[in-house]
């Protein structure tokens, strides 16, 4: 038995980062590019390393280079996290496992830590290979809190639900954190919008501002946790972005999104501070009338573009910075 399975890139359009905080997100996964997991049957467990989980290097400078592109940790310790909380989930609620090793191994072509959701749709893909393999069901809507829980719980990464959502139900997804909401059933309120209602889209990121996102987020929750009345206030603006956004497609009024979209942005850039790069990212994007924020917490951005010219002109300035301009496939 061979177990395949994906989870694609994902790019937040309103509301984010306010999922960690109890409020709404509208995002989005494209399908450029994804973490994929390949599982099956073997005498022994075991994880198959991936080249962003190097340990044998040419020279003190290739030990660099790799540190500086993939960071100091690769895949496998994701693998491995996702593993023993799937165990534990069976554990507690009494499901009982099949006695059957398996080997495991990964690859992902998700651009390395640039707000593109890269780790989470590793731990994704692998949670989804291990309810396959072992015939194990999880109600949809909690499968993202077990995938949260092996970053937060397991690897002590602060993150939120809205990428662990986005990529279990696909698509395009409204998601509703109200706290009253979670304490009651556990779990968000997930809508699935249908994904015509969006008018087109950009992505554009640049490898090399690359930042583990739990260091930007862990910043923010310390503030929130103090009580940091401008960050209190930011999560509700956010989370209000996510409402006008849900609507305005609704209606039918996807011109209005952009507007959303610069509003999410420049109030982040109130309370957190914009590296020159990535605020060069969008100011050039929004020089040529797309629209522009970030898609994670740094390192890519996503806005509207009216159409193919806009889109031409958009490449052309983005890319003399040396950043990558695609349009996603939804």
């Amino acid at each position: 038995m061979i177990v395949r399975t994906r989870a694609y890139s994902r790019a937040g359009l309103a509301g984010n980062p306010s999922d960690g905080y109890f409020g709404k997100t509208l995002s989005v996964i494209f399908k450029n590019f994804f973490a994929e997991v390949t599982l099956y049957e073997t005498p022994d467990l075991e994880i198959l390393p991936n080249d962003r989980d190097h340990s044998y290097f040419k020279n003190l400078e290739h030990l660099v280079q790799d540190v500086n592109h993939h960071g100091y940790y690769g895949g496998i310790r994701l693998i491995k996290a996702a593993a023993k909380k799937f165990y534990d989930y069976c554990q507690s609620r009494g499901i009982v496992l099949p006695e059957r090793n398996f080997t495991v191994r990964y690859q992902s072509s998700i651009p390395i830590q640039v707000g593109l959701a890269g780790s989470s749709a590793i731990v994704t893909a692998t949670i989804r290979a291990l309810m396959t393999f072992f015939g194990v069901e999880i109600l949809k809507p909690q499968i993202p809190n077990l995938i949260l829980s092996v970053e937060t719980e397991e690897l002590q990464i602060t993150a939120g639900l809205q990428d662990r959502v986005v990529q279990v139900y696909e698509g395009l997804v409204y998601m509703d954190f109200d706290k009253k909401i979670m304490e009651a059933q556990g779990y968000g309120n997930y809508e699935p919008l249908d994904i015509n209602l969006l008018p087109p889209i950009y992505i554009a990121y640049l490898t090399d501002l690359s930042e583990v996102s739990g260091i930007s987020h862990g910043r923010l929750r310390g503030r929130f946790d103090a009580g940091d009345p401008n960050v209190i206030e930011a999560m509700k603006y956010f989370a209000e972005r996510a409402v006008l956004a849900r609507e305005c497609l609704l209606a039918r009024q996807p011109e209005k999104l952009g507007k959303i979209m610069n509003e999410n942005f420049d109030k982040r850039k109130e309370i957190t501070p914009i590296s020159r790069m990535n605020l060069e990212m969008v100011n050039l994007a929004r020089s040529v009338g797309a629209s522009a924020t970030f898609s994670g917490s740094g390192g890519a951005i996503v806005g509207m573009i009216e159409d193919e010219k806009m889109f031409e002109r958009l490449k052309a300035k983005l890319n003399e910075i040396g950043a990558v301009v695609i349009k996603p496939i939804l």
